[in-house]
């Protein structure tokens, strides 16, 4: 009899637990398709919202993404050229008055930004000029850079790493010209009469090596453009890799030696890793289109927070500045 009676007991449990595990399982398979239900719920609504903002980018006219591009990247400094299909900064540009020191240099691979830099340095009407020159990887885009900076003094040889150089007033701005090649193809080439001319091929990844920077430079006079040569001299320059026409002078692009050491050369590595893999990103969140216009009206269409970041070009000076406690003097 007690047997039996514990055989029974042991039944029931048995029964009772059984019943709690399926109305658990039920309880789980229910809220597993509520899950699934709310998935294709958002992924309906999703592509429904994506299908509309192709076609409401695919009904627009050339002028009027450019002019709804333009107004909205306007504050960031930077203007679209459609007919190269790059990007490249504005006169009034927020970063100009910024200026410039070498410590941005050394900081850029922070902000994924890996670049060959050449700094000119030269002495002329009572002041130290600084015309800069860059080729390299902005995050996800590749581009070149000339700037035009000064002090308002004659700056020591031991105080130029330390100087902040101020962006040059609009009449001492030069007419500038640039093409970058990438393998030997041409990325884009630009002229203008500009403090900072740029240009950022948007999608593209490179690496500093891969690319090669022709510049040229209308000066004033004779005596500017002879001091901007002695500068260039003593970058490793001589003579013969200069063609001088007028007050033109071309040159290519030497650039100094960036990264130095194994930690150097690490973080550039890592940050060209991440470059790579937000290129790829880029051009996968964005390929039902080709042309860099399409895609980031797309963004700022469909993911307003990938389109902030996207355009994060050059605009690591300001929180660079106020973390080093730099300021202007």
């Amino acid at each position: 009899f007690p047997y039996t009676t514990l055989f029974r007991s042991m039944v029931v449990i048995c029964i009772q637990y059984s019943n709690t595990i399926m109305k658990e399982r039920e309880f789980m398979y229910i809220l597993f398709s509520i899950f699934i239900i709310i998935l294709l719920f958002f992924f309906v609504i999703n592509h429904s919202r994506k299908k509309c903002i192709i076609r409401k980018i695919c009904c627009m006219t050339l002028e009027e993404k450019c002019n709804l591009l333009n107004a909205i990247i306007e504050p960031m400094g930077f203007s679209y050229l459609a007919d190269q299909d790059i990007f490249t900064s504005t006169r009034d540009a927020w970063q100009r008055k910024m200026g410039y020191q070498s410590l941005y240099n050394r900081g850029a691979v922070h902000f994924n930004m890996v670049f060959d830099y050449l700094p000119v340095y030269f002495d002329y009407n009572d002041k130290t000029w600084m015309i800069q020159l860059w080729k390299g990887q902005y995050g996800i885009n590749t581009g070149g850079e000339i700037g035009v900076y000064y002090a308002d003094h004659i700056v020591s040889q031991q105080q130029l790493d330390t100087t902040l150089f101020q962006a040059v007033d609009d009449s001492d701005m030069l007419k500038m010209s640039m093409e970058l090649m990438r393998d030997g193809k041409c990325v884009f080439r630009l002229t203008c009469v500009h403090w900072w001319l740029t240009g950022f091929s948007m999608g593209l990844f490179s690496w500093p090596k891969q690319l090669s920077l022709n510049a040229s430079i209308t000066f004033p006079d004779c005596a500017m453009m002879n001091a901007f040569i002695e500068g260039l001299l003593k970058q490793s320059y001589c003579r013969c890799d200069l063609t001088i026409c007028g007050l033109t002078l071309t040159f290519d692009m030497k650039p100094l030696c960036r990264h130095k050491n194994c930690l150097q050369k690490l973080a550039a590595w890592f940050s060209q890793w991440k470059n790579r893999m937000f290129c790829w990103l880029f051009l996968f969140a964005t390929r039902p289109f080709c042309l860099s216009l399409d895609r980031l009206l797309y963004l700022y269409y469909f993911l307003p927070f990938a389109f902030r970041k996207t355009m994060y070009v050059r605009g690591y000076k300001r929180k660079y500045i106020r973390r080093c406690g730099c300021r202007r003097q």
